[in-house]
């Protein structure tokens, strides 16, 4: 896993639902004492193409993300805690594949 992704980098407690792309959530304007955060990466437009669980220094998960035209999710790719990669797709609507 890389440990910068492109994009405007923001900093987050946690995140909500379980849908993809995840809803980050309470924004954090300083993590330099916090063990475990969420680092979101964001386009021009504000939609989010990548996330990551920093836990003691480390990225521990990872989730890129790519849209379609319209705004819908198209693929989320997922790096586990064991670094296993798995690749969603999605339809025109947001459904998964």
């Amino acid at each position: 896993m890389s440990d910068l992704l492109p994009g405007q980098c923001r900093f987050f407690l946690t995140y909500s639902g379980v849908t993809l792309p995840l809803k980050l959530v309470t924004p954090l304007d300083n993590v330099a004492h916090r063990n475990t955060f969420y680092r979101g990466f964001f386009d021009a437009q504000e939609q989010l193409t990548g996330c990551q669980k920093v836990v003691y220094g480390e990225v521990e998960t990872q989730h890129i993300y790519a849209y379609q035209a319209n705004g819908i999710l198209q693929d989320a790719e997922i790096t586990d805690a064991d670094g296993e990669v798995t690749i969603l797709s999605f339809d025109e609507t947001g459904k998964p594949l």
